[in-house]
């Protein structure tokens, strides 16, 4: 189905720029040299975590959810990362919980590595969430605020320490419409998105805080609650807050089989764009 090229659809599909670098990333897990044994902690490889540039955005038509979705960076669609912060402020505002939202961070773009917006037929984003990282540093990581002065917050710097080295990217500021039809559909794809963000990244872990029921509906693409961790009362005292963790070698073993085979037949959607573009790149270079 050809959806609607109307209003921020239309900026996100049809700008076109000549392409800076070529974009390459491995869509696979690196394996463990032949002789090494991985990490007694979790089967862990040792991907080197890079920032990505991406000069064109990957798209797909999402036929539950009838949206088109767009993984973008703030610096090359500016306007359609305006309407998402729009769309979570909003949002979290609805809902009493805009302490949640690092509201200096969202207004400069310049944490967030990559962000999926959902944009209707209309032309209107409603929904998205973004990714964080890869991480250098444990405090880095908002979840260190969020269990600031808990019990759990040792555990919580541990968790995140240990996984470092191998790559740990943070999804933030999740939100979908009122639509109850839609927003069904769009969280599951939503659910997916620490998958993209771990390839496209090229890290192995990926994090996300939230209220219990809300992680719940994530359990889909096989994130696995932190049990060992109590939850935290973030942003007030009317939640309870809890951690998730996917890990990219393993997240399949957790996951709904049809998550994962539709998170595989967006993969081959993006490998197919970023190949195209990386060849476009490779051409343009020799003229």
């Amino acid at each position: 189905m050809e959806p609607t090229k109307s209003g921020i659809l239309k900026f996100a599909y049809s700008r076109t720029r000549v392409t800076r670098t070529t974009i390459s990333r491995r869509l696979t897990p690196r394996r463990l040299p032949e002789g090494r044994t991985p990490m007694p902690a979790a089967q862990l490889d040792t991907p080197t975590p890079g920032l990505l540039e991406l000069d064109r955005n990957p798209t797909w038509f999402d036929t539950a959810s009838q949206c088109t979705i767009v993984l973008a960076q703030p610096s090359t669609e500016p306007e359609l990362w305006a309407e998402y912060v729009r769309g979570a402020q909003l949002s979290y505002h609805k809902h009493g919980v805009e302490r949640a939202l690092d509201t200096g961070a969202l207004e400069r773009g310049d944490d967030t590595a990559l962000f999926c917006a959902g944009i209707n037929q209309a032309g209107q984003v409603v929904g998205g969430v973004r990714a964080k990282g890869p991480y250098t540093a444990v405090d880095e990581c908002h979840a260190v605020v969020e269990w600031d002065g808990q019990p759990g917050l040792t555990a919580v710097r541990k968790m995140v320490g240990d996984r470092l080295p191998f790559g740990v990217v943070e999804i933030k500021s999740a939100w979908v419409s009122d639509d109850p039809e839609q927003s069904r559909a769009l969280t599951d794809v939503l659910a997916r998105v620490p998958l993209h963000s771990m390839l496209l990244l090229e890290a192995q872990f990926a994090v996300a805080t939230a209220a219990a029921y809300v992680l719940n509906r994530w359990l889909s693409s096989g994130g696995v609650l932190a049990a060992k961790i109590p939850a935290t009362p973030y942003p007030d005292a009317r939640y309870q807050t809890k951690m998730m963790w996917w890990d990219r070698r393993t997240y399949a073993n957790h996951a709904d089989p049809k998550q994962v085979s539709t998170f595989f037949a967006e993969t081959r959607q993006v490998t197919a764009q970023l190949d195209r573009i990386g060849r476009l790149t490779s051409a343009a270079a020799t003229v």
